[in-house]
């Protein structure tokens, strides 16, 4: 969705609406695309006291796969972008808070596709009490006990011949 902020630069008082469902179905996560349902964007673009503001709120369903224990597994996810848009910065260094429009023009998916990105962490698990997969005969310890016996610290060997 390309956004024309010609108006709002001009404090014409012109108010963007946005309410809809952008498809990323090229978006990939590690080695899999979650992002099946699309991600709904909502907010508007408005200008206050001479200021050009975006202010939207972004929501997705995620469809993972848990980085701890390989399970799949669905989270809802949304959070809020608000920033200042220019059509030019003086100082170039000074970009950080800041959305720079080419030609008024502001490329919108462009933007949410970022900022998912930025969003969602970098190991993504199915709980945060996973336990994960034992590391000895694989089973998946959120489901079951593991019969493997514990590795024990070659300096206590001989303390546990003492015990037998």
């Amino acid at each position: 969705m390309q956004l024309d902020f010609t108006g709002i630069f001009n404090s014409s008082g012109d108010v963007i609406d946005i309410d809809y469902l952008l498809k990323l179905d090229d978006f990939e996560y590690s080695t899999y695309k979650p992002l099946k349902n699309g991600v709904t964007v909502k907010g508007s673009a408005y200008s206050k006291a001479d200021v050009a503001h975006l202010d939207l709120n972004v929501s997705f369903d995620f469809f993972g796969t848990c980085d701890r224990c390989a399970d799949s597994f669905e989270r809802s996810y949304a959070f809020d972008i608000s920033k200042v848009v220019v059509s030019h910065l003086e100082n170039e260094d000074d970009d950080e808070g800041y959305i720079i429009t080419e030609n008024n023009i502001l490329d919108l998916d462009d933007l949410i596709y970022q900022e998912i990105q930025l969003f969602l962490p970098h190991k993504m698990l199915c709980s945060d009490d996973c336990k994960g997969l034992c590391m000895k005969c694989g089973a998946n310890l959120n489901r079951e006990e593991c019969s493997c016996k514990k590795d024990v610290d070659p300096r206590m060997e001989a303390l546990l011949q003492l015990l037998d």
